[in-house]
């Protein structure tokens, strides 16, 4: 199988012809509750968390980013639907991330908080070969640890005492990640002739906590190429899938720029 190729079939058929333990990552977001126009294809989740527990080698992971339609003013719960099928394959549910939009489009959401969050599901086969945590800078860089101020409490008995540990420089981000979407989320206009791309540094993001250079990224729903742009940028190999003949010309056009050469296979 070629990699560097976006096959215009169901990521199904993509999956079963790949070889067993193939892929190091996926990163993709489903058309759950009906909220993407795929002409009546209709993904079965079921199949796709077996396969890809198949095609995924040891140690990769399945970055499943989902969010819940509202339903007569409740949530349809997809997500943790989704979630338990990815278990029920075989796959460990290692980190269940937030994808937080700084800017959501406004909605009315009747008697609900207003929503502005997908999960970032983490399904690891087994425990995680790759993690290169994301980290910020501390506000109290190189400073030394005090004891408690109450006498007697803690490892030191004088207030200022230091008790030894010298604060980091930096610290691993939490679990909760906040992007822009819409047109201030790439600075690719043509990618927004798709209805829901994803923000180029959540991927970017991804990629490099779950992967290293040269490993391989595939996506099941490739949509307008931000995976297959970002895994390129970022020197990893990338593979997708998308039966839209429609995206997979917008993305065509959209990776044409960063890309010297590509082919797009399209699939007999």
């Amino acid at each position: 199988m070629k990699l560097g190729e976006i096959y215009i079939e169901s990521c199904i058929e993509t999956l079963h012809r790949m070889p067993d333990e193939f892929i190091d990552m996926t990163i993709t977001s489903p058309p759950y509750d009906d909220l993407r126009d795929y002409n009546g294809y209709h993904f079965p989740v079921e199949e796709i968390a077996a396969s890809l527990f198949h095609k995924t080698k040891k140690g990769g992971v399945v970055i499943w980013v989902v969010g819940d339609r509202t339903v007569n003013g409740s949530e349809s719960l997809s997500s943790f639907e989704h979630a338990l099928e990815f278990r029920k394959a075989g796959f460990r549910v290692h980190d269940t991330m937030i994808y937080a939009k700084n800017n959501p489009i406004p909605s009315d959401c009747g008697k609900r908080y207003r929503q502005c969050f997908e999960y970032m599901f983490c399904f690891s086969k087994g425990q995680p070969r790759t993690f290169n945590p994301i980290t910020a800078p501390t506000k109290s860089a190189g400073q030394k640890i005090k004891a408690f101020r109450i006498t007697g409490v803690g490892r030191g008995n004088v207030p200022d005492e230091d008790i030894g540990r010298e604060i980091k420089s930096e610290r691993k981000v939490s679990n909760i990640f906040y992007y822009n979407v819409g047109t201030s989320s790439s600075k690719d206009k043509i990618a927004f002739e798709h209805p829901a791309i994803f923000p180029e540094r959540l991927v970017e993001d991804q990629i490099l906590t779950w992967t290293d250079e040269g490993d391989l990224v595939y996506d099941c729903f490739m949509g307008s190429g931000t995976t297959a742009k970002v895994a390129h940028l970022l020197n990893r190999n990338w593979l997708g899938s998308e039966i839209s003949e429609e995206y997979v010309s917008l993305a065509k056009q959209r990776l044409l720029p960063y890309l010297a050469m590509l082919e797009f296979a399209a699939v007999s």
